[in-house]
């Protein structure tokens, strides 16, 4: 699947309160951090690639313990400071020193003492803590899924080196001397070895926090289709930033895959548009999904179109930016393979009539595209009345309700059919605008 920044600003995936990566971000580590962000950026881009992930994530939902507590954040931190130390920190004991008893030693250079030996402690334990992985691995009586099976039989044979049997059998009586030796060697035969430990580590704490965050937050996993399928049906599907989310039923399939979706403003469209982009994204990680049951074809992208911006440094409008948004969605489309698009309220940079115009003429242009799943959102319920005959789409709405005094309520239900609702002038009425702005200047 492939993303780009937009949609991943579009959607709240990242942002200062976290978005919906704080949701996920169960790791251990910071290197494991890493890897859960490139997963959300860069997702399998193959349909067996993603079932494989998938598989990987259920396996440690359904295994938390199998986890080892030996190594933290701590560890992958004092391993990474310990590579790029300087030489001199961790030469080989010569001369005079050399030969000096280890407390001796201590009293002339106890930064180096406390350093090295803490080193030699961390990279014992980092070790260790992958060997207990393995172990655990060799002794179960069930596969584990292919793709990890894979990684930690790699484990094993990268934990077969001479000097890393030597460092597993550290402990606190081990001398000085010996520490120092094996600090030496470490850094000069181990480096590689250890940093592609550290990487494959990462990725397990990774696939590792997405099982902690299905099983924490009540996700569901989804049923995964092949790309032909065209298919996004989903009961009770929410977003997760939200409290008290209002869940959704949507069902699009190949003769039904184009939604026009209608309702005034503050009504819910946008958060429904981004309730559906955050669910398929988080289903193409392998993660579970905020919703009871999602059955979602493999996609080959997400595109939005929802939150533009103009550029003033580049003498671009809001309505040319709205178009070159639509013109790089239209270039993405030209990959027959299925993507989720995801519009919102477009053209607001021009005047209703143009904005109609060039609504009217994006929905006959993307209407016939069978492959794609499509949703579209807008408060000109003439664009729906438009095309109601057309059977490629569906239309569904949000409605708003209105109290005998006047006020509002959204309760945020997505219904069958086309909206009407009006409410901009009411609720200008109803905030006093009007009043303030007939008073005459103080």
């Amino acid at each position: 699947m492939r993303t780009d920044s937009i949609t991943l600003q579009d959607l709240s995936v990242f942002g200062p309160e976290g978005g919906v990566f704080r949701l996920l971000d169960r790791v251990l580590s910071a290197q494991g951090r890493d890897a859960l962000r490139r997963m959300i950026t860069a997702p399998p881009d193959t349909f067996d690639a993603l079932l494989q992930t998938q598989h990987v994530v259920r396996w440690w939902a359904e295994n938390i313990p199998f986890w080892t507590g030996r190594i933290s954040n701590g560890t992958m931190v004092m391993m990474e400071r310990f590579f790029e130390a300087a030489d001199s920190v961790v030469a080989p004991p010569s001369g005079l020193l050399g030969k000096l008893a280890p407390s001796i030693q201590k009293l002339f250079n106890r930064n180096e003492y406390t350093f090295v030996k803490f080193s030699v402690q961390q990279l014992s334990d980092f070790f260790g803590g992958l060997r207990e992985l393995v172990q655990r691995y060799e002794a179960l009586p069930q596969p584990v899924p292919e793709k990890l099976r894979t990684m930690l039989q790699n484990i094993s044979q990268s934990l077969e080196e001479p000097l890393i049997h030597r460092l597993l059998a550290v402990t606190e009586r081990t001398p000085h001397t010996e520490l120092l030796h094996l600090a030496y060697h470490a850094r000069r035969e181990l480096k590689t070895t250890t940093h592609l430990l550290m990487r494959h580590f990462a990725q397990l704490d990774a696939w590792r926090a997405l099982a902690l965050a299905t099983l924490e937050n009540g996700w569901h996993f989804p049923q995964l289709l092949p790309p032909d399928a065209v298919c996004f049906d989903a009961t009770g599907l929410y977003h997760p930033l939200l409290k008290s989310a209002v869940p959704y039923d949507l069902h699009m399939h190949q003769e039904t895959n184009f939604l026009v979706l209608t309702g005034a403003n503050m009504s819910g469209k946008t958060t429904f548009l981004r309730a559906l982009g955050v669910a398929a994204l988080l289903a193409h990680v392998g993660c579970g999904v905020p919703a009871a049951g999602l059955r979602l074809s493999f996609l080959e992208g997400i595109v939005t179109n929802m939150h533009v911006e103009d550029n003033l440094l580049k003498g671009e409008s809001y309505f040319f930016a709205e178009v070159q948004r639509m013109k790089n969605t239209a270039l993405r489309l030209r990959d027959a393979r299925p993507h989720l698009v995801l519009m919102d309220e477009l053209f607001k940079g021009t005047n209703v009539h143009d904005a109609y115009e060039c609504t009217k003429a994006v929905i006959e242009g993307l209407a016939g595209r069978r492959a794609q799943l499509m949703v579209l959102s807008t408060h000109l319920h003439e664009i729906a009345a438009f095309f109601k005959e057309n059977p490629a789409l569906q239309f569904a709405r949000f409605i708003t309700e209105q109290a005998p005094d006047g006020s509002f309520s959204f309760p945020y239900r997505l219904l069958p059919g086309v909206s009407s609702d009006r409410i901009g002038y009411k609720i200008l009425q109803r905030e006093g605008v009007l009043d303030l702005l007939k008073e005459p200047s103080a």
